[in-house]
């Protein structure tokens, strides 16, 4: 996020007194709605028109998608546009005015009013274009399109942009610089709709396309930048910003990144297309990412947040350091389902941060275990956030096969998360909460249908039904379950869920529409294929080296970004290298994407564990060292990848359930090594030798493993005799 997150503090239950055996809720509040600092508050009738406008917004894409579908392109373009118009009304793109910070001067809002009167003039263009086309036309006179429409779209949106940055209002109030942001997003759409729908399609990136749609494009484009900052921050729009100047600068530069240069024209007249920013990002943010976030404020809007933490608490809470295992169990469900890092540290880090800490863990464990409990998320099928559609769509490899594949890794991941957390509870003498502290499972067991729609859409997905029919099937089920719950869904409940998605879909949107301009550089230009070649001479050398720096790629491109747009951009650029010096699409892709979703744990630009220190008070930097630490698995798995596909579910039956448990042993090793415990404190030595045993078993030879499973009978003795007393066997709870 650009800004700070504001949320009311989720309710904690005060401990329970003597007199009653346990707490009847611990977590309340995790399904409340999280309000960006830069998010406007309105009231009254204007409160009423935006949340009508992101109830339609919702509303269209499950129409279109189940029911009236549209042309392929002009979905997309109105798909981007409806995020912009909902966007540019609800972020504001300066601080609100507020006791430390005065209003604007009345000459800003009377400068914003007048440029409203161009940007309305070429919105009204557009009409006049479309009806000259209409008339049988076949194009629209250039000095038209330049002088009517091209030129005040590109003053009054760059205007409109600048004033935004210094206009300051209360928070419940409208700024006017947006709503002319508002009236060019319709403009720039408007005017894609009319040329896109018409033979001028055709002559998109060549110098016949008409001047109109590069003018659009570039309009387009800021607008995307503008709203991307301001609901995801600047690290995207900085990368964004390189790419676009390579487009123009590749030419002067020497060696593998020079190339022969594209003209403003060709360049804006194509990247606004499935080439670029209509393409694969957009495609999947317009269907699938769309419909799982209406499925996540269904859940949201049937508490069914709350109910999953509560039932971590009461399945986990009593285990050796509780709150963590909690935090891993409920961040993990949770982030597979809302896709972000730092948004899913802060709907439960909220809560178990405070109690892990309580139970004895230091503020910065605290923080760290959640943070990469909810990246962890990310990997966790049958949902993977979102980047796993995306995959779907770039390698076209079926969704299904992709969550399957995923299975294995994330076990090892949460394998690795929980005995670390395990491991240091045990070194440092915590407890589990008492029973008096958490939920009654036998109550909350009552409730376990509210897991239902979670399950028909992994039933729906593997009987061969789509993504969109599983989830909408899946979305269906959240309102009919919700009804016999606590919590039951009317129209007023359904109408709200409606404008959460419309709300919460914005940033997704807009990164991904950012994602899909660095793509269409990157596909426009070649310079991938330029890095394709580095990793071929890289692996000419070493297959090692080649993997090792493609990891580095991955992680710096995803510094600061959302894990959607880091696997998109990382696809676009490493995937292909690897898949030219041999590995297969599938391992590469998923070679990429884990280190795109570890982005967010990796310092020195760690969002979710930024994110997880705002709250635990810690030093976001210590948070975020701390987190990489605890995560560390996945930075040796995805290695893995290339030497044991098994990992992936490529191979026997036997051959992929051998690798699993050696792994998943070479994981609990590993984490013993990290924390300085088995079963008891170990000296520098064992640790050496866990680490080697851990590497040999993750590695997946059948003679490595052999030799692991050796080094941890030896360990497990050697340790059983040394700390042999059943305190101090770890617990598995």
């Amino acid at each position: 996020m650009s800004q700070k997150i504001d949320q009311e503090p989720n309710g904690l239950k005060d401990d329970a007194s003597a007199d009653s055996p346990a707490t009847e809720l611990l977590a309340e509040g995790v399904d409340e709605e999280i309000v960006e600092s830069n998010r406007r508050l309105f009231t009254g009738w204007q409160f009423l028109l935006f949340a009508a406008l992101a109830i339609g917004y919702s509303s269209f894409h499950l129409i279109s998608l189940n029911v009236y579908p549209l042309e392929t392109w002009s979905f997309r373009i109105v798909h981007i546009a409806g995020a912009l118009v909902l966007g540019y009304g609800l972020f504001a793109g300066a601080r609100f005015a507020d006791d430390d910070h005065q209003a604007s001067g009345a000459w800003l809002k009377w400068l914003s009013y007048a440029l409203l009167v161009p940007a309305a003039y070429t919105l009204a263009q557009v009409f006049l274009m479309q009806q000259t086309l209409s008339g049988g036309a076949m194009r629209i006179d250039p000095s038209v399109e330049n002088w009517h429409f091209g030129y005040p779209l590109m003053a009054t949106t760059a205007g409109a942009i600048v004033l935004s940055w210094f206009y300051r209002q209360a928070r419940h109030r409208f700024n006017p610089a947006d709503l002319v942001l508002m009236v060019c997003a319709l403009a720039s759409a408007g005017y894609l709709l009319v040329a896109f729908n018409t033979n001028m399609r055709m002559s998109t990136g060549t110098s016949f396309a008409p001047p109109g749609i590069s003018w659009a494009a570039i309009a387009g484009s800021l607008l995307i930048l503008e709203l991307t900052r301001r609901v995801a921050g600047l690290a995207l729009v900085v990368i964004s910003a390189v790419f676009l100047t390579y487009v123009f600068a590749g030419p002067y530069l020497p060696g593998f990144l020079g190339y022969p240069g594209l003209s403003l024209q060709r360049f804006f007249s194509q990247v606004y297309t499935d080439t670029g920013i209509l393409g694969p990002t957009t495609a999947v943010s317009s269907t699938y990412i769309i419909l799982f976030i209406i499925f996540a404020a269904f859940l949201q809007a049937s508490k069914v947040g709350d109910y999953f933490v509560n039932f971590a608490f009461a399945a986990a809470g009593r285990a050796r350091g509780g709150p963590a295992k909690v935090s891993i169990f409920a961040s993990g469900l949770m982030g597979m389902i809302n896709g972000t890092s730092a948004g899913n540290v802060v709907s439960t880090g909220s809560l178990t941060i405070p109690l892990m800490k309580k139970v004895g863990y230091p503020a910065r464990s605290a923080g760290a275990i959640e943070a990469a409990a909810s990246t962890g998320g990310q990997i966790m099928p049958p949902i993977m956030g979102a980047g796993a559609f995306i995959m779907a769509e770039v390698t076209g490899i079926p969704y299904t096969e992709i969550a399957i594949a995923a299975i294995i890794p994330a076990i090892l991941y949460f394998a690795s998360v929980y005995f670390m957390v395990d491991f240091e509870a045990a070194r440092k003498g915590m407890r589990g909460m008492r029973e008096d502290e958490i939920p009654l499972f036998s109550k909350l067991v009552k409730q376990v249908y509210l897991f239902a729609p979670i399950i028909i859409l992994i039933v729906a997905l593997f009987m061969g039904y789509s993504v969109i029919r599983a989830g909408t099937l899946a979305t269906a089920s959240a309102a009919v379950v919700s009804w016999i719950s606590p919590n039951k869904m009317g129209l007023r409940a359904i109408l709200k869920a409606l404008q959460l998605a419309g709300t919460m879909s914005i940033q997704i949107i807009a990164v991904c529409a950012c994602a899909g301009l660095i793509v269409g550089v990157i596909s426009l230009t070649g310079v991938g294929a330029r890095f394709s070649s580095l990793l071929l001479g890289l692996a000419g050398v070493s297959q090692l080296l080649a993997l090792f720096f493609a990891m580095l790629i991955s992680i710096m491109l995803g510094m600061g970004m959302p894990t959607t747009a880091a696997y998109a951009v990382a696809a676009s650029v490493v995937a292909p290298g690897l898949i030219n010096i041999g590995i297969e699409p599938l391992v590469a892709h998923f070679f990429v994407f884990y280190f795109a979703v570890v982005s967010a744990i990796t310092p020195p630009v760690a969002l979710a564990s930024y994110a997880a220190a705002g709250i635990s008070g810690d030093n976001p930097m210590g948070t975020s060292v701390a987190s990489f630490k605890i995560g560390l698995a996945a930075f040796i798995v995805p290695f893995m990848f290339f030497y044991s596909p098994a990992m992936l579910m490529e191979g026997s039956a036997m051959q992929i359930l051998r690798v699993g448990v050696t792994a998943t042993l070479g994981i609990v090793l590993l984490s013993g090594m990290v924390q300085k415990w088995f079963f008891g404190p170990v000296n520098t030595l064992q640790r050496v030798v866990m680490l080697v045993g851990a590497i040999f078993m993750i590695y997946g030879g059948i003679y490595t493993d052999v030799l692991g499973l050796v080094i941890g009978a030896v360990l497990f003795v050697m340790q059983r005799k040394q700390h042999g007393n059943a305190d101090n066997t770890p617990s598995t709870t």
